[in-house]
């Protein structure tokens, strides 16, 4: 994303809206996730990471837990300052800075693992997969990934999304299915050896208002409608849940992970 509020295709948005929501209400990474990639050999402790596009630093704090020295990288200074009271909370040593993905402005080589987390759509990904080379040290590794709530017919998440697209009809990623076969194909095309990638699915527990502000950090609601159409979406939100669906929710996400080693 660029610093004026707009993505690489000239979509606006606006995360450091949200931010508050963000600290609140969204999941992080499950630890599951971690126990896979420690397991398959993609992290180890001691090794200089670069999370980009990095937000509140949900995926960069789960690494620096793990022993690894992490920056964080992101454009919207409001999620920058959530994650630094968060890893200083857990008394975890992450830096964060401001910057793009496509142009990060670290030294070549300076880093053992690059990581995207939940975000590289908003990346030109030519462009992110040429900084990621560049700054990669030789044989470090470059990770991609993803948590999303998966839309089945007729589930909370599927409903909600239908409401989503009555007060943004032009929101572009309604249905997603948490798999991104583009994404291995970009590690493919940028060289990058012994790509793998996994996927698997997992419950995450909300109540209704800890759903309701998840969606609102939804890049087609909090993000993009205006204060006022955001506080309609959620009261219409709220009616929904009551009508329709006791607590507790339970919210099926699929974890995906893509990664491979710098060409």
């Amino acid at each position: 994303m660029s610093d004026s509020g707009k993505d690489h295709e000239g979509r606006a948005i606006d995360f450091g809206r949200t931010a508050l929501d963000y600290e609140l209400h969204r999941p992080g990474f499950p630890d599951s996730f971690f126990d896979r990639i420690v397991a398959a050999g993609w992290i180890t402790p001691g090794q200089r990471a670069l999370d980009l596009g990095t937000g509140t630093g949900s995926l960069a704090i789960g690494l620096a837990a793990r022993g690894l020295e992490v920056t964080g990288l992101d454009i919207a200074h409001e999620l920058l300052e959530v994650g630094a009271n968060t890893a200083a909370d857990r008394d975890l040593d992450i830096r964060f800075v401001a910057g793009k993905a496509e142009a990060t402005g670290f030294r070549a080589a300076s880093f053992d693992l690059v990581s995207a987390g939940q975000c590289w759509w908003w990346f030109d990904s030519k462009l992110t997969i040429e900084e990621a080379k560049r700054i990669l040290a030789p044989g470090g590794r470059l990770l991609i990934c993803s948590f999303s709530y998966l839309p089945l017919p007729r589930n909370v998440a599927h409903r909600t999304e239908a409401l989503i697209l009555e007060h943004n009809p032009g929101w572009p990623k309604a249905g997603w299915r948490g798999v991104h076969p583009e994404q291995v194909r970009a590690l493919d095309t940028g060289g990058f050896r012994e790509v793998e990638s996994f996927s698997y699915a997992v419950d995450v527990p909300f109540s209704h208002e800890s759903w309701r502000g998840r969606v609102r950090t939804c890049n087609g609601v909090g993000s993009a409608l205006t204060d006022e159409q955001v506080t309609r979406f959620d009261t219409e939100l709220a009616e929904l849940l009551e009508e329709g669906f006791p607590e507790p929710l339970t919210i099926p996400h699929r974890v995906f992970a893509t990664s491979g080693l710098r060409p």
